[in-house]
């Protein structure tokens, strides 16, 4: 039952990370809808990249259309620099301050020993595994590197199951417990010191 209650608490604060992704998404729409709604600016660029190719003005559009290409991918690349950002903070956040996420609160799991360095530790391996390698594998397929984006989704995988399988097991620590010397425990569920039994000699 514990190991059900941290799989659902981890769905809940990856729904989370994924709240925040979709309002990256669309604040990077945005930011990219009006590169390309934005006329004067369009004008006086492709005005300027006629002039300076000495009237070519196959070589003007060229330069016009990579120009608005690298911006749209610099702005897809800081949206998940942010959403790296993001997910680290909100873990290393609650459980430096709190000793647990949202999703191990409304499940009653608590971090032990997540005193502000190992939380930044825990925090640092969970969004790794989590965010920051499917990321990279995101931001190299933008870049145009189709095989290394597949090795690197494919990392992304394995780095996901190293961190999560291990809480199947009997010990029940991720990963990121491992490397952090943490330990999740249940809150709660113990049986009070009035209730056990009384031992006599």
């Amino acid at each position: 039952m514990p190991k059900l209650r941290r799989a659902v608490a981890w769905s809940i604060d990856f729904t989370l990370v994924v709240t925040a992704a979709s309002l990256l998404a669309v604040l990077t729409f945005n930011r990219i809808s009006t590169l390309f709604a934005d006329v004067p600016d369009l004008a006086t660029r492709s005005g300027w990249e006629l002039v300076t190719s000495r009237g070519d003005v196959v070589e003007a559009s060229q330069g016009l259309g990579l120009s608005l290409w690298n911006k749209t991918v610099l702005y897809v690349e800081q949206a998940f620099g942010a959403l790296v950002v993001i997910a680290f903070l909100y873990q290393w956040a609650c459980l430096a301050l709190l000793g647990r996420t949202v999703g191990k609160a409304l499940l009653g799991l608590r971090v032990e020993s997540a005193a502000r360095g190992r939380a930044a530790v825990r925090a640092a391996v969970t969004t790794v595994a989590d965010v920051l390698v499917y990321a990279l594998a995101c931001v190299l397929l933008i870049e145009g590197q189709f095989v290394l984006s597949v090795l690197v989704w494919a990392a992304a995988v394995v780095f996901f199951l190293l961190n999560a399988v291990p809480v199947l097991s009997p010990g029940g620590r991720s990963l990121a417990d491992r490397v952090a010397g943490t330990t999740v425990t249940a809150l709660g569920f113990s049986t009070p010191a009035a209730m056990r039994p009384v031992r006599t000699s």
